[in-house]
């Protein structure tokens, strides 16, 4: 699994499991209300107490409902960036391990593929000719075949985010990730997260350079408001920058909050950060920088930022 994607859907899941659930595992999760609680099983746990047999998948969300009329249910989640790699056999042995652990039967394992691919198991049957002894079966969320058009106006915040990440065709593309963009301002009002889960929308977009314009012309008020996100995120990274300066130095804290925005721009405006780009910025001065941070707002090209004016 690419780590990039693994960490941006464990971050998700950990910031909205309930709203996970609804939408990668529909069918099992009609009946979790706000009534019932939702607990991550910490992956530090799971290897502590599994020892060699642990296998970091993502995240494993604890289902109990208050009434104690139903048991537990375990939710054993999976996003699998590369349809190829899936293995339906690493699953299966990985949710009976939880299943020992946590001493249950109630496991609904669910696979979220990024991507689409032609071919990948759905179910494991072990047996003989004469009978199966262990017949085994998970829930799939394929985010590619999703038409994105049914869920561009989805009150599920997860469905939204994920726009991006479904079909469309390239007249809707611009429309879409401003209702992606719409959703997290209206969904969510946590602005420390809104300005993660841009991050998140942007990642997966990667609008062009005409795409952005379009954006701008079109869809004015999201793009305010985004570009007011950016701006706060720009004052708490300095203010971070700041704060840290003070016992390290005023000069390095400052490095580290323009280095910490300008991370976040390029990511915005050319795709995620490459080791060369990543090693220029840790090994940058303030006035470096600084120069790029200017650089970026006209730079149609990341060559561009990196230019001496």
């Amino acid at each position: 699994m690419d780590r990039g994607h693994d960490q941006n859907f464990k971050n998700l899941i950990l910031d909205y499991p309930r709203q996970a659930l609804a939408f990668f595992a529909a069918s099992e999760a009609a009946e979790i209300d706000e009534s019932v609680t939702i607990t991550p099983i910490r992956q530090e746990q799971l290897k502590a107490r599994l020892g060699d047999r642990f296998r970091e998948l993502d995240v494993p969300l604890l289902v109990e409902w208050p009434d104690g009329r139903r048991e537990a249910l375990l939710f054993a989640l999976e996003e699998e960036t590369d349809p190829w790699r899936f293995s339906i056999h690493r699953l299966g042995h990985y949710c009976l391990d939880l299943a020992e652990l946590c001493g249950t039967e109630r496991v609904v394992p669910v696979v979220v593929f990024l991507r689409r691919s032609p071919v990948h198991p759905s179910s494991l049957s072990l047996g003989s000719e004469m009978t199966f002894y262990l017949q085994f079966q998970y829930l799939k969320c394929e985010l590619a075949a999703l038409p994105a058009t049914d869920y561009e106006q989805s009150d599920n915040l997860v469905a939204r985010l994920n726009l991006m990440n479904m079909q469309w065709s390239p007249a809707d593309k611009v429309r879409l990730y401003a209702r992606a963009i719409r959703g997290l301002l209206d969904l969510d009002n946590n602005p420390r997260r809104h300005a993660k889960y841009l991050d998140f929308i942007d990642s997966y977009a990667a609008l062009t350079d005409n795409e952005r314009m379009q954006y701008e012309q079109h869809f004015s008020e999201e793009n305010e408001a985004m570009t007011g996100i950016v701006s706060r995120a720009r004052e708490e990274g300095m203010q971070q920058g700041i704060q840290q300066g003070m016992s390290q130095g005023e000069a390095r804290g400052t490095a580290k909050g323009e280095r910490v925005i300008l991370e976040r721009q390029i990511r915005r405006r050319f795709g995620e950060l490459d080791a060369s780009t990543r090693e220029r910025l840790d090994n940058a001065t303030t006035e470096e920088l600084e120069q790029w941070a200017e650089n970026i707002i006209e730079a149609s090209s990341l060559e561009e930022v990196f230019t001496q004016h």
